[in-house]
């Protein structure tokens, strides 16, 4: 196992007075043990416990041989995994449970664990996860470049007139030929009106003179997601299209810059938000600035104007305002910024200009 990574889930559950935890989110126990499992709708737990047995529970249909550091508890589809469970778990304590693991198998360890105490267990390993250890922010760093990569290559693209659909299945090849194993969500390609729908999905809309084009991609590499927002225009764009757009430009790097250690996450909302309201846009920006981002897309953690937790060195999250004007345009400008220990590092190079494609 990772030790520095359990030493550092042991000692939270510690401070919260947790005993023992299960850990079923194959991303988190990926983290803590470098092996990606996918267990589908079988049962799948890591169990960890202040005493130091661990064990991982797990179903004989997985070939999972290498040694991980920890003690393997193996059963097969015939055997009740939760009674095994059941009878290694210490019934006296607290076990904290992880948020994902299905009620099939949480109401039948309620039922079998006599005295014990369940809690939500996942804000531990949430909160450990959001601050990146050196081996995460090389991997990535890595996942962006390859982003910065392929969102040039996109936009290189739009001149041959493709319709969205299509743009977003050249962006998997695009991937694949840059070693990204695939998405890290699916591609957003909205061209025009479309772009006022922030979550729009590709049709087959072709581009016009005077299109935005947003662009919201991202790939895994190594196992860890790359998120980026570039909006560009088709040929022209109108002086309330390039003031939208310079707007987000402008809100985009406000925000970026007072992201530093002990800023809390509203302020950095606060930032984006304040600049587009000033302009007259505020009722058009809809979603929160901003995600965490590392093994999933959207880790633990957001830049919202409720999020009042302060920010940490090795958190790494998405700042990503936009416009969206219905039946006009849409515009979203999106970085990666790693915190540092006086501020941050912008993971993405790609030029944010705006850009006319001839």
């Amino acid at each position: 196992m990772k030790k520095n990574r359990v030493n550092q889930v042991l000692e939270l559950m510690e401070k919260e007075n947790v005993n023992q935890m299960l850990v079923s989110d194959p991303a988190a126990i990926f983290y803590l043990t470098g092996k990606w499992i996918h267990p589908g709708e079988r049962l799948l737990a890591l169990y960890l416990n202040l005493e130091g047995n661990h064990k991982l529970f797990i179903n004989e249909l997985f070939p999972v041989y290498e040694d991980l550091g920890v003690e393997k508890v193996w059963f097969n589809d015939t055997q009740d995994g939760v009674k095994i469970i059941a009878d290694q778990v210490n019934k006296s304590k607290t076990i904290g449970v992880d948020k994902n693991w299905p009620s099939k198998f949480l109401l039948r360890l309620m039922e079998l664990g006599g005295g014990s105490t369940f809690v939500n267990g996942s804000s531990i390993l949430d909160r450990v996860r959001m601050c990146k250890d050196e081996e995460e922010k090389n991997l990535m760093r890595a996942a962006s470049r390859l982003n910065d990569l392929a969102v040039e290559k996109m936009i290189n693209l739009i001149p041959e007139m493709h319709s969205e659909k299509k743009m977003g299945k050249l962006l998997a090849d695009i991937y694949e030929d840059l070693g990204a194993s695939g998405f890290s969500f699916d591609p957003i390609i909205a061209y025009g009106a479309n772009g006022a729908d922030p979550h729009h999905g590709p049709d087959g809309s072709t581009v016009k003179e005077g299109d935005s084009i947003i662009i919201d991609i991202g790939c895994v590499k190594d196992s860890y997601c790359s998120d980026m927002t570039r909006t560009v225009f088709y040929k022209s764009a109108s002086e309330k299209a390039r003031e939208v757009y310079n707007t987000v430009k402008e809100a985009n790097m406000k925000a970026i810059d007072i992201v530093k250690p002990g800023v809390r996450f509203c302020d950095i909302d606060k930032a984006a938000r304040d600049h587009i309201e000033a302009k007259g846009y505020g009722k058009y920006f809809t979603h929160r600035t901003g995600h965490s981002i590392g093994l999933e897309v959207h880790d633990f953690g957001d830049v919202s104007s409720i999020n009042e937790d302060r920010v940490q060195p090795g958190m790494i999250f998405s700042i990503e305002p936009g416009i969206y004007l219905t039946g006009e345009v849409g515009v979203r400008i999106e970085d990666l910024v790693l915190v540092t220990e006086d501020g941050c590092e912008v993971l993405n190079k790609y030029d944010k200009e705006l850009t006319i494609i001839e």
